[in-house]
């Protein structure tokens, strides 16, 4: 037998299609009732509790409780990140679902990967960071330049807190609809959070969907084409 991780048993949890609709789901971030995520799978209540058994023994879902209620969400970024490189495979390789309306082009531009920001306008802000040098990619991964770390500071980002935090400061993440990479990690969750402590964009109830106003954009791209 050979030693190593088992991807063969996560690759289960994550492939079947009821599972990996409240998978996706999830992507936002949010806690979701088990209810909730039997409507997102559209299977039963019962079918729900066992997919959601599976998940939360595999490691892949935790779950949370508040009074009467169960909430569940991702384990970490890392299945999210996963889950982005898998429908980016998907997509690649034809096995495509049919369009959702409306809202798709709007996910594809701006929307939230768990708790950055993704699409388009997150692969731009990842190119248009690395062109001002704020951050760089070498064979270690992404990190912040000296440049980087001044900007954080002026842009109003406290990076002692987030280096105080387990997750990686930086990290490249696979955008699933533009085949490139957008910026993860704790920094990258503080950028989209200052963009909306800003103003520059909000979320969009009951969706991954991130839209900016029309200022908002315009302070974006000013950002990022310094």
């Amino acid at each position: 037998m050979k030693e190593g991780p088992d991807i063969a048993r996560v690759a289960a949890l994550l492939g079947d299609p009821a599972r990996a609709n409240m998978l996706t789901a999830l992507m936002s971030g949010r806690a979701l009732t088990a209810a909730e995520l039997a409507q997102e799978a559209g299977v039963t209540p019962q079918t729900a509790s066992s997919h959601l058994a599976k998940l939360e023994a595999g490691l892949i879902l935790t779950q949370r409780k508040q009074g009467r209620h169960r909430y569940f969400t991702l384990s970490g970024p890392d299945i999210v990140e996963a889950l982005e490189v898998l429908m980016g495979i998907a997509n690649r390789v034809g096995h495509n679902r049919v369009r959702t309306g409306p809202k798709d082009p709007e996910l594809r531009r701006a929307r939230v990967c768990y708790d950055h920001l993704a699409g388009d306008m997150g692969v731009a802000l990842f190119d248009g960071l690395t062109r001002r040098g704020l951050i760089e990619t070498d064979i270690n991964g992404v990190s912040l330049t000296k440049d980087g770390i001044e900007f954080a500071a002026t842009f109003g980002i406290d990076l002692d807190a987030l280096r105080s935090k387990r997750r990686p400061l930086c990290r490249e993440c696979l955008d699933w609809s533009a085949r490139q990479s957008h910026l993860a990690g704790s920094f990258g969750a503080a950028l989209l959070d200052r963009f909306y402590d800003l103003g520059w964009a909000r979320r969009v109830s009951d969706s991954r969907t991130v839209r900016f106003s029309t200022e908002g954009e315009r302070q974006f791209r000013d950002l990022i084409s310094r």
